[in-house]
């Protein structure tokens, strides 16, 4: 009986001496570490920036805006003015080129509404007979120089009264070519001195009479002749 107890309590007294050492173990394993009161904890301090070295950077540039154009309307082209009227008539200006076929030259000519004949500005000019009939030569005056000889039949004489007298003289027509714009005809003229005026060519009613109108306006509606 005392054997026994001497074993229970052996036994007992190892169980308690394994506990304490768990537990001491144990205590250190947990237990926190002591804190140095000497160290101080660390604390981060703000970074200083020199600002004289501080790089700026640079605003980005704002690409360039292109100035709006104002709308532009495309001009439109002046419409030629009608050389000819509807019904297919000649439309002619206070002016115009006459175009001579004969000489192949053309003149500046006015148009006259108040004068019932055409008429050229002829010098040197010379009436004789040729096959029996009444024939005239002469020279256009055509500025600066003469033309070269014309010869052409008389067609019938005029009595024409210069306006600073009362006295008439005759003068003799004939008939040939001429052209303006697209129009060729035969017309009368007046062989007349006509140095003293502007134009070595006036176009009267017995050319555009029927064939064209005149509006006087304007002035060289139709095209020169080239």
């Amino acid at each position: 009986m005392k054997k026994q107890n001497k074993i229970i309590l052996m036994i007992m007294l190892s169980v308690g001496l394994t506990a304490c050492s768990t537990t001491g173990q144990m205590d250190k394993e947990t237990m926190p570490e002591p804190v140095n009161p000497i160290e101080k904890p660390e604390v981060e301090t703000p970074e200083v920036v020199d600002p004289e070295t501080v790089e700026t950077a640079e605003p980005e540039a704002k690409p360039e805006e292109k100035p709006v154009e104002p709308e532009t309307k495309p001009v439109e082209k002046p419409k030629p003015e009608p050389k000819k009227t509807e019904d297919g008539k000649l439309i002619l200006g206070d002016q115009e080129w006459v175009y001579i076929p004969g000489l192949q030259q053309s003149f500046k000519a006015r148009v006259d509404t108040g004068a019932t004949t055409s008429s050229v500005n002829a010098q040197d000019i010379v009436q004789f007979e040729r096959d029996g009939k009444d024939w005239v030569k002469f020279k256009l005056d055509m500025g600066k120089d003469l033309s070269k000889e014309i010869a052409l039949p008389i067609q019938r004489w005029v009595k024409v009264r210069q306006s600073n007298s009362e006295e008439s003289v005759k003068r003799p027509v004939i008939v040939a070519w001429v052209q303006v714009g697209d129009l060729k005809e035969k017309t009368e003229f007046t062989l007349t001195d006509r140095g003293h005026m502007t134009y070595p060519i006036l176009l009267g009613r017995s050319f555009f009479k029927d064939v064209a109108i005149v509006d006087v306006s304007k002035k060289y509606v139709q095209d020169k002749y080239k």
